[in-house]
This record gives structure tokens, sequence and C-alpha cells, in this order.
């Protein structure tokens, strides 16, 4: 049986933790390196590092900071945004990220996941698809933090990153994203059958029933939180060791 990771996300802006709903209303939760380092201490098994800003304005991904954060953290960790080519990604790893986390540039160009795969292995390269479920009921990908639709549909591109190299799929579910509501295990299910890779579930955890459930009945082989963690409810060791007692494989 596969062990199941518990990974806190930090959504950074300026250097600040933050956390909002879909991305807006914003609040600041803490520095970016202090809470991570918390966190690996706490018991995560990985971390997730997301520029949300870095898109949507054109900047790169503060390199300094993944020094830092590489510096004060001894557990794997993935930074994402504004990572548009594969002088970007070279760059974050030299400085000391685990793994690189594309979004809309591998939406924008494709090819930049064969790139990135193909220069460092596919071990180094996750894709992360924010998508929403439409009016037409297809899961449709987003850019630019969720303020983009496009014609995408996530069942269908996961597949063809996985095609060009990607070793994860991180998908967060826009329609759930902050909500503290639960996953769509269902989706998580059907992504998990139709791909070879892992799983990564984002998007909408209030509790543990809702991550235990997503690592069960979603079948992802990763669950990625932040309210439940960033406003003090709970350790990802606290977490893990009820999940444990659930039966599920987990890390302690």
């Amino acid at each position: 049986m596969l062990t199941k990771r518990i990974i806190p996300c930090l959504d950074v802006k300026d250097g600040r933790t933050v956390k909002g709903i879909n991305f807006v209303n914003l609040t600041d939760v803490g520095d970016a390196v202090d809470l991570g380092k918390r966190y690996a201490q706490l018991g995560a098994d990985e971390l997730v590092y997301l520029d949300i800003s870095a898109t949507s304005e054109e900047r790169a991904t503060f390199t300094k900071l993944v020094e830092r954060i590489s510096d004060n953290i001894n557990i794997p960790f993935t930074v994402g945004g504004g990572i548009s080519t594969i002088e970007d990604a070279a760059r974050l790893l030299d400085a000391g990220a685990d793994k690189i986390s594309i979004n809309s540039a591998a939406i924008r160009n494709p090819q930049l996941i064969d790139e990135i795969a193909q220069r460092y292995g596919s071990q180094f390269v996750v894709i992360a698809i924010d998508a929403r479920l439409e009016a037409d009921g297809l899961w449709h990908a987003t850019t630019h933090g969720g303020k983009r639709s496009t014609e995408l549909e996530l069942f269908s591109w996961a597949r063809e990153a996985q095609e060009r190299g990607a070793g994860e799929l991180l998908f967060t579910s826009m329609n759930h994203d902050g909500t503290r509501e639960g996953y769509p295990c269902d989706v998580y299910a059907r992504l998990s059958e139709a791909l070879s890779i892992p799983v990564i579930a984002s998007g909408g955890a209030g509790s543990v029933a809702h991550i235990a459930e997503v690592l069960t009945d979603g079948r992802a082989d990763a669950a990625l939180a932040a309210s439940i963690f960033h406003y003090g409810e709970i350790t990802p060791y606290e977490l893990k060791l009820q999940l444990k007692q659930q039966g599920i494989c987990v890390r302690v």
C-alpha cells in the first residue's frame, strides 16, 4: 500500500503567505519561510509554494525566496507561479526547489512540459490544473489564478500533460477552493483511473473527514490543504494520526 502524503499549501504574494477564496479577498497569514519551517517540524510530508500573483502580473517567482526556503526547510518543496520558460525552471531548481509546478504557461505552450521533463526528468515536473465546472457540464482548465477560462477539458489536458512528461498532477477545483466544503471526490477518482502519475488533491479541505474521503473514495495520492493548517485548527502530524486511525497509510 502506497503511503499517502499530506502537503500544506502556501499561497505567496510579495513574500508573505496569504489565504482567500478563489485567490481573492486575501488575508495575510504569516511569513512564507517561517510558516513552511513550522509545518516541516509539525509533520508535513512536503510543501507547495505558489506565487499566486506571478503569472497574472507577468513576474518571475522570487528566486531569493526559494533560496531562503531551501536553506531553512528539510522536506521536499514544490514552487509554482510565473514559470514560463525552461530558464525559469532551471533558476528555481538551482535555487533549491525540489520540483516546479507549471500551469498557465503549459497551457500557452504545452511543449514546455516536454522540454523541462527531457532536461531534468519527469520527477521535477508537476502540472497544475485549476479547473472549473462550467454550465456545459465539463471541467474547463483556467489560467491566471482561475480568472480566465479556456476550452481545454480537464481530463484530456491531464492525459496530454502526462504523455508530455509531467510526473505529478496537482488539480484544484475552482468551484471548491477556499470553501472548506470538501473535495469533488468523484473527479479525483476519475483522474486517478485515467492517469498513471500521482494525483494531488487541492481545493476545499475543511476537516479531517474531507481529507480522508479524498484519499480513499477519491483515490488521490496526496492531499493539499491550507486553511485548516494556517488557522491553527490542526497540525499535519495530528491530521496524520487521525488518518492512520482510520486505516489510511501515512508516515507518522
